[in-house]
């Protein structure tokens, strides 16, 4: 996110059609979940992840490399492919790694990547990016992923597949209430959050006015108030699902719609950046734990509807995010995003006064 506009201007784009490096991944993402789950369902899950995350390594080169911007797009559905896989068989995979009792707190440990991505990843990026270009950031990136590999071999137990995922028990998921529930939650946080966040590096140069280190900190403050939230909502979610939900979409919308009016200063800027991290940090494991909710005896299913939707999401919200700031302005943006998220607390809210319920096995 924070090389978005550095590769655009390398190759003559605008920066909503920069923001195509965030849509093609989710679609192909989307895609990819349930087919190459459904494909590789009898293989041993550590050599898949192993796969996926050698394909990751592939396509940082690849970008690494590029002439043309068309090529960068390529190593974009590598990437699309990799994330659909990964966390289809890794999002689930905390019950077969620890004691039944720690199922939870593993939970969030898995989920605290995505935090941490922002923490590190995203500034570190940009950083890169900003002292030797993006490519030597992808580069970089690219040794990275291939010393996680290296770890996942030495560290990782074998994972012999013990329930292949099938189509027809993702297609029985989607007749439930329940799971229906999580995925319209799911659509309206996460199309906010990415719909603004995609573009939050020309909302802060052009409306904060900050420049490119002080983008970075904030990149930085978000990423690690996400941490926080993570772990925050990791263990609040558990016994108390709709309220984290909601309350978290609640202080997404709340910080992106006030930013235009507040983030026109850096400390008003930093503020809202930290209470946005806090609250984001706590979806991933709130989507999952939804999802999981709704269909306790089919824990991968569970990992794949989740993550398609998830990153379905994620693409359309780069997308819509990026046409808007093409024909407005950032600001634009974020309210609007700011709208979408505070429609899913009503959606939460029906769920809790409704005829709806947990399955008892959950």
């Amino acid at each position: 996110m924070g090389l978005l506009t550095s590769i655009g201007s390398s190759f003559t784009v605008s920066d909503g059609m920069a923001g195509l490096m965030m849509t093609m991944p989710g679609f192909l993402a989307a895609v990819s979940a349930p087919l190459v789950t459904v494909a590789t369902g009898r293989i041993d899950r550590r050599v898949m992840l192993g796969v996926f995350i050698l394909l990751l390594a592939l396509a940082n080169f690849l970008a690494a490399v590029s002439p043309s911007y068309w090529l960068v797009l390529v190593s974009r559905v590598m990437v699309g492919v990799t994330i659909g896989g990964f966390w289809s068989i890794g999002a689930g995979l905390a019950g077969r790694l620890v004691p039944a009792r720690s199922v939870g707190r593993a939970t969030s440990v898995i989920f605290s990547a995505v935090p941490l991505g922002s923490v590190l990843g995203v500034p570190l990026g940009t950083f890169i990016g900003d002292i030797a270009g993006w490519r030597t950031a992808f580069l970089v990136m690219g040794g990275f992923t291939l010393a996680v590999l290296a770890l996942l071999v030495l560290v990782v137990p074998p994972l012999p597949s013990d329930r292949a995922t099938r189509l027809d028990v993702l297609g029985g998921m989607l007749r439930s209430a329940n799971t229906r529930f999580a995925l319209a939650v799911t659509f309206l946080v996460v199309l906010a959050h990415f719909g603004t966040y995609t573009y939050v590096t020309p909302f802060l140069e052009q409306v904060t006015h900050a420049g490119p280190g002080l983008v970075t900190v904030c990149l930085l403050v978000y990423g690690a108030a996400g941490i926080a939230g993570n772990f925050l909502g990791g263990s609040a979610v558990g016994r108390y699902p709709r309220a984290t939900f909601a309350a978290a979409a609640a202080m997404i919308g709340g910080a992106t719609l006030l930013l235009p009016v507040l983030g026109r200063w850096n400390p008003g800027a930093m503020a809202l950046l930290i209470v946005w991290g806090v609250a984001y940090g706590a979806v991933p494991a709130c989507s999952q734990t939804w999802f999981a909710k709704a269909s306790p005896d089919a824990p991968e299913a569970s990992s794949v509807l989740f993550t398609a939707s998830f990153q379905a999401t994620i693409s359309l919200g780069a997308l819509v995010g990026g046409a808007v700031l093409d024909h407005s302005s950032p600001s634009t943006v974020m309210v609007l995003g700011g709208v979408a998220a505070a429609l899913a607390v009503p959606v939460v809210r029906a769920h809790r006064a409704g005829r709806f319920r947990w399955p008892q096995a959950s």
